[in-house]
């Protein structure tokens, strides 16, 4: 299934069914999609049942304070990192009722892309259970492209792991 296969609503849609069916709940950690994952999944009726709540750390002082992202993650690391996507997935299973999780850091743009990092760099993580998944992405077009594309491919990626912890 590509991500393109499906619009953010069907596979919000499909995150809660999936969710739902299995008696998981689900917390975000949210940086470069301010909150766009959490509203994709409100935006589905009855999510109150398989969301428990929403973290949006978008800057470094957040992540530490409400994720427990290490502070030295982010010093050697920096925000957008395989470690630091780690990290706010854990701390948002930590820091909620949540039994599986999904963390988004990248740089959206126009700016802030650097040497290895351009604009259009996203980490992912999920977890379930015992499980952990880290990947990073690279998308191209617009700010806000990028970040409708990160949302699809965090609850695509999500929908991944789901199927895979069965």
């Amino acid at each position: 299934m590509q991500v393109e296969d499906h619009d953010i609503f069907e596979l919000a849609t499909l995150v809660g069914q999936e969710l739902k069916s299995r008696g998981l709940i689900l917390a975000t950690a949210e940086s470069c999609t301010g909150g766009g994952v959490a509203q994709a999944i409100t935006e589905i009726a009855g999510s109150s049942t398989w969301f428990d709540c929403g973290f949006v750390t978008y800057s470094n002082a957040s992540k530490v304070a409400l994720l427990n992202v290490p502070a030295d993650v982010l010093e050697q690391h920096g925000a957008v990192s395989n470690e630091t996507a780690t990290a706010m997935c854990a701390g948002a299973l930590r820091n909620s009722q949540a039994t599986v999780a999904l963390s988004t850091t990248g740089i959206a743009g126009p700016d802030g892309g650097v040497p290895g990092k351009p604009v259009g760099t996203i980490y992912f993580g999920w977890a379930c259970g015992d499980v952990m998944q880290v990947e990073r992405m690279l998308f191209s077009g617009t700010r806000r492209s990028v970040r409708e594309q990160t949302i699809k491919h965090a609850l695509h990626g999500l929908l991944e792991l789901l199927a895979r912890t069965k």
